[in-house]
């Protein structure tokens, strides 16, 4: 057993002032084969779609972090102001003890909670979780450095497979961030909805970051920026398929696509075929033709009402405790508690 409870793989970090944990709960093999599965599945439909994950080789995440920076970018500013505004109102309210964030990445609006749960005198860990060992690994060694006296236990997990094990220690603040829930269909919120509020309890908290329905030209700005590198970004994920699957992807025959569906208020990122090919996928043995203008969609990114969320939170079985937004509504923070 590890020191989370679980019958998991785990090696240690070794750092100067603690000794963090990593434990994997997400077997490669097995997470390969369902990233082949959905892309095969994908492609092959009438409409072709790509799952997201396929953005995020090393160069994917590079650029996102430039992306980020992009003035028309405004998601994870108007986040991180949001966070630095109420994060001693989260840690009052909440008084956790235990600080858990559903794809952690580089765990830099964590810190934000972090530093507000210490001033209170709360917390004593921290478990950021998400499906890059070798990123929390970095992250892991940044925290306890920053952090002297704070437990880290990073997992390597799939938040819409892995919520049930999460560590048990109350009461937990759950944190998901950067509007990532806005990547799921509405369907799939559901799914992951019921996943959470049956792995929490009554003293339990959720924390959810998402984007906020506005002008649609300054939502598409945002996901098709001026210097292109949303743009790039987006053709990553063929240059992915390429060297994972021997695909023959060819990026600079598809062109970038962001547009606001106002039906489903979502952005979707697509990638347009340039003309007439054929492209070859011997990893998934797929063969694909696209017209010219044929479009791939690569993600998709709902954007919410206060109204909206209310209402799907509540319905999932949740208490909503606060929402903070800012003057024009560009994004929403908030808290809520299972209903037990």
């Amino acid at each position: 057993m590890d020191v989370l409870g679980h019958p998991l793989s785990e090696r240690r970090i070794v750092s100067e002032r603690r000794t963090p944990t990593l434990a994997t709960l997400l077997d490669g093999e097995a997470f390969r084969a369902q990233m082949l599965a959905e892309a095969r599945a994908g492609l092959s439909s009438p409409t072709k779609t790509l799952p997201p994950v396929w953005f995020y080789d090393e160069a994917g995440s590079q650029l996102f972090g430039e992306i980020t920076r992009l003035d028309e970018y405004y998601p994870t500013r108007a986040e991180a102001a949001l966070l630095e505004a109420h994060s001693d109102d989260i840690a009052t309210m909440t008084g956790a003890t235990s600080l858990l964030e559903l794809g952690a990445g580089t765990c830099e609006k964590s810190r934000i909670l972090i530093e507000a749960l210490r001033r209170h005198g709360t917390l004593t860990t921290f478990v950021p979780l998400d499906v890059s060992a070798e990123t929390l690994e970095r992250a892991s060694h940044e925290l306890v450095a920053e952090f002297p006296g704070l437990e880290v236990h990073a997992m390597v997990a799939d938040f819409l497979h892995h919520l049930g094990s999460l560590p048990s220690a109350t009461p937990r603040l759950v944190a998901f961030l950067g509007g990532t829930i806005g990547n799921l269909d509405p369907t799939g919120r559901r799914r992951f909805y019921a996943d959470l509020d049956a792995s929490l309890d009554s003293t339990d908290w959720l924390l959810l970051g998402c984007d906020l329905v506005k002008d649609s030209a300054r939502l598409e700005a945002a996901y098709d920026d001026g210097r292109g590198v949303t743009a790039e970004f987006n053709r990553n994920a063929l240059r992915v398929l390429n060297q994972e699957l021997g695909a023959t992807f060819v990026p600079e025959r598809f062109e970038h696509v962001a547009l606001f569906d106002t039906e489903n208020e979502w952005i979707e990122m697509r990638l347009r075929s340039i003309g007439d090919q054929t492209v070859s996928l011997p990893g998934i043995d797929l063969e694909i033709t696209f017209v010219d203008g044929e479009e791939l969609r690569t993600e998709i990114s709902a954007k919410f009402t206060t109204e909206r969320l209310r209402a799907e939170l509540e319905k999932a079985g949740f208490v909503i405790d606060a929402m903070w937004d800012q003057p024009g509504g560009d994004f929403l923070l908030t808290l809520a508690h299972p209903y037990c």
